[in-house]
């Protein structure tokens, strides 16, 4: 070991200065007038002792040159670096085995975590189980997470709270969340004010009233999920351009919000043209539609068209067709044929009905496949007992198959005045047995005394199957016009293309694509 001749206190001295304060070492030697000789070998001892900071030194180390074991100690990443980092290999060891720990707790209460795989969870047991438990606390059960358990990468207060309050606040109860989430588990990932508000926005900008928001998002929260340029936009313009009313939309949507959610290309627009297509003109459609959205819910394969095909295997008219579905849209969703089947083997066991006479019937009333056996038994038995033989009973019932679903208290009271009052034979009821669905006291009545005290032989038919002020005009004619005698009620198409003030024409150009 050399030895330095000078004494080594200013040495000493030296080191301080520089490690301590930061001098420049150039200026802290020259100031002290050492030789040049003893700079340079400072200069070593100082940039060595000043480089590593993080070891004990002593005032006569002059050896510049590390150990052997200090550069083993550097190589190797000994624990007394403050630069040891774990490497990749480790840190991915690490987290595989904090997943592994989430994922035995997940198993061990039955929830099955094969889709997690890739989604950040939680490092640690706890907070998952915190996220199963507020879960639970909504009221969805293991089997709704496992049928969405990527809900269990949402953060209890950075998502669930934070969307909960949201939809709390617009309206959405407590007793309808358990629904909500499990209908849209996906809502809980959504940004309230990215995701979420834009969409309510646009709802309340289609006439939806906020107190009705709630409503709409209860039925249907996969709204909430959709794209406001994409299937929502386009649906409404193409119901518009059809002519359903603008200020419609509010009402329709806020009834059967599911539109929304429509293509126009794949369920919309056909289920229209196929309406069309049955004779019922497409402003008659888009009144159904108004009075009815839930129809475009009909799956046009799946019901829709079996049904129409039942309807003429049971000898209904392609000519009638267009007036049931107008009166009586619900037919063509429903699960027709066997109710089609009941209905026919009742009223031949009944009535000695033939399949010809009970395509007349549905044709003129097709609410016949809903009602109940009983009732209809029932009715059958209250014009027996007014007298009538079966085979009048069955020419009635196909002339007025209504007969069969009216109140029969009431059809007893205009019957009794029928009988004492206006002495009528029961072969008029037979010619004319819609006289039991007109109001005794409103119509009949009133109507029966006019005629009575002009002393004027008409049918049932031509003293009530008019409007009041065709009734006065009547009670002004000399002779009675047997043409009018013959007059049927019947459906009007046009009844359902009244126009509107609001209508106004739209250029919305049909499509069979949709932008999403």
């Amino acid at each position: 070991m050399k030895v330095i001749a000078k004494p080594s206190f200013l040495i000493f001295q030296t080191e301080m200065a520089m490690l301590t304060l930061g001098h420049s070492k150039l200026n802290a030697t020259l100031a002290l007038g050492f030789p040049s000789n003893c700079i340079r070998r400072m200069g070593l001892i100082t940039k060595l002792r000043y480089s590593v900071t993080d070891r004990t030194f002593t005032s006569n180390s002059v050896d510049p040159i590390p150990s052997k074991s200090d550069s083993v100690r550097k190589r190797g990443g000994g624990s007394s670096s403050l630069y040891i980092r774990p490497s990749l290999s480790e840190m991915k060891k690490e987290k595989a085995a904090i997943r592994e720990k989430v994922y035995q707790f997940l198993r061990g209460i039955g929830i099955v975590p094969d889709e997690l795989d890739g989604l950040d969870l939680p490092v640690t047991v706890d907070v998952m189980r915190e996220r199963v438990d507020f879960l639970h606390s909504l009221g969805l059960t293991i089997e709704d997470i496992n049928n969405y358990p990527l809900v269990l990468g949402c953060s209890v207060k950075k998502n669930m709270i934070p969307v909960l309050d949201y939809l709390g606040k617009l309206g959405v109860s407590k007793s309808a969340i358990t629904q909500f989430l499990q209908r849209y588990p996906q809502v809980l990932h959504a940004s309230v004010v990215v995701d979420l508000a834009p969409v309510v926005k646009y709802l309340k900008g289609m006439d939806i009233k906020p107190d009705d928001i709630p409503r709409v998002l209860e039925r249907y929260p996969e709204v909430l999920g959709f794209k406001l340029e994409g299937t929502m936009s386009t649906s409404v313009a193409y119901l518009v351009g059809i002519g359903v009313g603008r200020r419609e939309i509010g009402g329709l949507l806020t009834r059967y919000p599911e539109i929304l959610g429509m293509r126009v290309g794949r369920i919309i627009k056909p289920f229209v043209e196929y309406l069309e297509s049955l004779g019922i003109p497409r402003l008659a459609v888009a009144r159904l539609i108004e009075q009815r959205p839930y129809i475009l819910g009909f799956g046009l394969d799946e019901k829709v068209k079996p049904n129409v095909k039942s309807l003429q295997e049971f000898n209904v008219r392609q000519t009638s067709l267009p007036s049931i579905i107008a009166r009586h849209p619900d037919i063509i969703g429903t699960d027709l044929k066997p109710k089609l089947v009941d209905r026919r083997s009742l009223l031949n066991s009944v009535l000695d009905l033939d399949p010809e006479d009970f395509g007349r019937v549905v044709e003129k009333m097709p609410q016949v496949v809903s009602l109940g056996s009983e009732p209809m038994l029932k009715h059958v038995d209250f014009l027996k007992d007014c007298g009538f033989s079966l085979e009048q009973i069955r020419k009635m019932i196909v002339g007025c198959p209504q007969l069969l679903a009216l109140n029969i208290d009431i059809m007893k009271l205009s019957f009794d005045y029928f009988q004492t009052e206006m002495k009528r034979p029961l072969e008029d009821l037979v010619t004319f047995p819609a006289f039991f669905t007109y109001g005794l006291e409103s119509t009949i009545k009133p109507r029966h005394k006019v005629v009575a005290k002009k002393g004027l032989k008409c049918s049932l038919s031509w003293m009530l199957n008019c409007s009041n002020e065709k009734f006065e005009q009547r009670m002004d004619y000399d002779t009675i016009d047997m043409e009018e005698m013959e007059m049927e009620p019947s459906f009007d198409m046009n009844s359902l293309m009244q126009p509107r003030s609001d209508e106004s024409n739209s250029d919305y150009e049909d499509s069979d694509e949709d932008n999403e």
